[in-house]
């Protein structure tokens, strides 16, 4: 299934139903009165979050989305029938803002019952509402309220624990193979991951946590340069990143630098955020090596370093242990 992770959609809720203008007219009731029935309410455009989709796919090829109009009143005092609800089927995670405007109105994060986005137009009065002492043959009656027109932006950010950033090559996709039963594809040129991966870290028995992989960011990404780094959304509700450092490059502390810019660039409050740097690729160092290139990004991170080997396994025990103390730590409000 292709991901995809924004769409711009239009939704209209409906037309409340008219209000209807109608008297009695029956053998031996010589002053009837009116009878006009209410018009139907329209139907209400509404928002569900689906465990079961991982992307927007769905609306790439519909764009338009109406829910039913309430029909009119009619006589012997009948309200017209409401119209349909039209449910918004989405992936945990999705924002859904208004396309004009970019406000945010809503944020499908837990799969719940259906919530109302826009509602539908209430349904006129019929003209038996208006009748009185005084008044006793109304012709007044009101239409049925208008429908809301809105074109959103949906935009999925995928919900995950834990996010994997670095530069092209540097493993995060090895790193999602090592330690999960994902299977991303692992190749030796750069972009080999095109789309978000999620995938599941059993620490021991019942413990768990989710893991995500994006694509590489390269310098210049908050430019276009690349793939972009509009792939940054979807590790921007993670507890703790993982800075994968490709331990080969030659300047490590210039490969750090480069993504924290980018994301800093994307997001301020990525600088906030919890960090585990890891410098993968040991298995092809030697010793000394190791030591003063975790030195180099040491002083520049500032914060412990952990050397692995993806290829070997070596030192992933205590990473996946990091990540897990950092999400089972509790979060600031």
């Amino acid at each position: 299934m292709r991901f995809l992770d924004e769409a711009v959609i239009e939704v209209r809720s409906g037309s409340g139903g008219h209000g209807c203008v109608s008297f009695r007219r029956e053998k031996f009731i010589p002053f009837g009165g009116p009878n006009g029935g209410d018009g139907g309410r329209g139907g209400d455009v509404l928002v569900q979050g689906s465990t079961g989709l991982n992307t927007l796919i769905d609306y790439r090829y519909q764009q338009h989305f109406k829910a039913k109009n309430g029909q009119p009143g009619s006589g012997r005092d009948r309200s017209g029938a409401r119209g349909k609800d039209c449910v918004l089927h989405v992936p945990l995670g999705t924002v859904i803002l208004d396309a004009d405007t970019d406000e945010v109105l809503m944020d499908v994060a837990q799969a719940d019952a259906p919530v109302v986005l826009f509602p539908g137009g209430n349904g006129g009065l019929g003209n038996s509402r208006f009748k009185s002492s005084t008044n006793r043959a109304p012709r007044q009656f009101t239409p049925g309220e208008t429908g809301i027109i809105r074109r959103l932006r949906l935009r999925l950010k995928l919900i995950a624990d834990v996010g994997l950033v670095g530069l092209p090559n540097a493993g995060k996709s090895s790193l999602l193979a090592a330690c999960t039963a994902a299977k991303p594809k692992i190749a030796d040129y750069p972009f080999t991951t095109l789309a978000p991966i999620l995938g599941v870290v059993r620490v021991d028995g019942d413990r768990e946590f989710v893991m995500a992989d994006i694509p590489g960011l390269i310098e210049g990404a908050h430019e276009g340069l690349g793939l972009g780094d509009r792939f940054l959304s979807h590790v921007e509700r993670t507890k703790v990143l993982v800075h994968v450092i490709d331990g080969t490059a030659e300047d490590v502390a210039a490969s750090y630098a480069i993504i924290r810019h980018e994301m800093e660039s994307f997001n301020p409050e990525f600088v906030d955020k919890p960090e585990i740097v890891v410098l993968n690729k040991c298995d092809q160092l030697e010793d000394k090596e190791i030591k003063a290139k975790s030195r180099a990004l040491k002083k520049l991170a500032k914060t412990e370093i952990y050397p692995i080997s993806t290829y070997s396994k070596d030192g992933m025990p205590a990473v996946i242990a990091a990540a897990f103390k950092a999400v089972s730590a509790p979060q600031e409000e």
